[in-house]
């Protein structure tokens, strides 16, 4: 059984993954449910409709689980959301069956998971500290979330001049540049994306008692992805006229 998962691992990840975490961490025990579900009538897409499911009722469990115990309990339930998240698309990809339309609901749930897990949080702070600011940053938070997942489907989009769509998904687009300021903005796209991608560090937040670090983080990337977002399209559609 052992060397039948690991052959599913194998066959079945992303040839190029997003990150150590969900190439290491993630995968590995997507592949056993892989590997228990490959000969059922379960798709891919009912994993990704199952994995959103646990998602919402972790983040219910952040709003009313208040103590340090149940913050764990509810990252660590998040954290078996995503790796269902890999799975979805590894059963795709054993049975053969990836496609364009699975792919853009993986997306979709995972960017209404992401909008999800930030208000909980926020509402989880509030509750704690008696703070309404911090609903405000919430609510502000949310906005740059919710236009810059707006802003990413609309770069995505083939009439925007984004590349075609693989069996991996969309493939991302950073840049390797070089040079001193290269080299700088390298190692802020790395970081930008590392608190993107909260399963990476959402449990270790948990654990050190520390969810706010998470939740200014998060607020604070998408505010910036946002603004350079906005600027790029504006840049290359908001041009004067020819003469």
């Amino acid at each position: 059984m052992a060397s039948e998962i690991a052959a599913i691992y194998r066959a079945s990840k992303k040839k190029k993954d997003i990150n150590w975490f969900t190439e290491w961490i993630a995968r590995p025990p997507a592949a056993v449910v892989v590997y228990l579900l490959r000969n059922t009538r379960i798709t891919p897409n009912q994993i990704t409709f199952l994995s959103a499911i646990i998602a919402a009722g972790a983040c219910a469990m952040f709003i009313l689980l208040p103590s340090w115990a149940g913050l764990i309990a509810a990252a660590a339930v998040f954290e078996v959301s995503f790796i269902l998240d890999c799975a979805d698309g590894q059963l795709a990809r054993h049975r053969k069956i990836a496609s364009p339309i699975g792919h853009l609901l993986d997306f979709l749930m995972d960017e209404l998971k992401a909008m999800l897990l930030f208000a909980s949080v926020a509402a989880r702070l509030w509750h704690q500290t008696g703070d309404e600011r911090l609903l405000l940053v919430g609510l502000g938070g949310l906005f740059c979330l919710a236009s810059g997942i707006a802003l990413t489907s609309f770069m995505r989009r083939p009439e925007y001049g984004a590349k075609q769509m693989t069996e991996d998904g969309q493939p991302a687009e950073v840049g390797k540049r070089r040079g001193p300021i290269g080299m700088a903005l390298n190692v802020f796209e790395w970081a930008a994306r590392f608190v993107v991608h909260y399963p990476q560090y959402l449990f270790i937040c948990a654990l050190a008692n520390r969810i706010d670090i998470y939740f200014w983080a998060y607020a604070g990337v998408n505010v910036l992805y946002l603004g350079m977002s906005f600027a790029k399209i504006l840049l290359k559609l908001g041009r004067f006229a020819p003469r």
